[in-house]
């Protein structure tokens, strides 16, 4: 996907050091000269377009609300689906396939245990597999910063 130069300075620049400030879109427009509803209509139009999954805070695990690493185990030929309504749940970033028998892993972070369950029944009855909670037993930091 062919991104316009502002975008991938949105993109690039604000992985990491997001402005902590009332009007942090105010402060990036300012950066890069430009208005803050371009960088708002910019990050809505990256999200739009699948370049983007979210903006917002990424917090050390379980300490606002509950998240927990999870796994499933899906036949090849449903992955594609059921990767696709993992993916529409607001509470999950993300999810990716690995070569193992639990090929299919996301994380969940909700406002509560008892949201984050609820989530996990939901992702069951709509796709008619079991998950896997895999709880967090010891942290470690990866900086997930890309540069495009």
């Amino acid at each position: 996907m062919e991104l316009s130069a502002i975008e991938k300075k949105l993109v690039n620049g604000w992985q990491q050091g997001f402005p902590l400030s009332p009007r942090p879109y105010a402060q990036i427009a300012d950066e890069l000269g430009i208005l803050e509803s371009d960088v708002i209509a910019s990050l809505a139009s990256l999200k739009q377009r699948g370049i983007l999954s979210r903006v917002g805070a990424v917090v050390r695990p379980n300490t606002a609300g509950a998240s927990s690493l999870v796994a499933m185990s899906v036949l090849p030929e449903h992955l594609e689906n059921v990767a696709q309504v993992v993916s529409v749940q607001p509470q999950v970033n993300h999810n990716y396939e690995r070569e193992n028998s639990l090929n299919l892993w996301f994380v969940v972070t909700a406002s509560s245990e008892i949201e984050l369950e609820q989530v996990l029944s939901r992702i069951e009855q709509k796709t008619g597999y079991d998950t896997i909670k895999l709880p967090l037993e010891k942290a470690f930091h990866i900086n997930l910063g890309f540069a495009i």
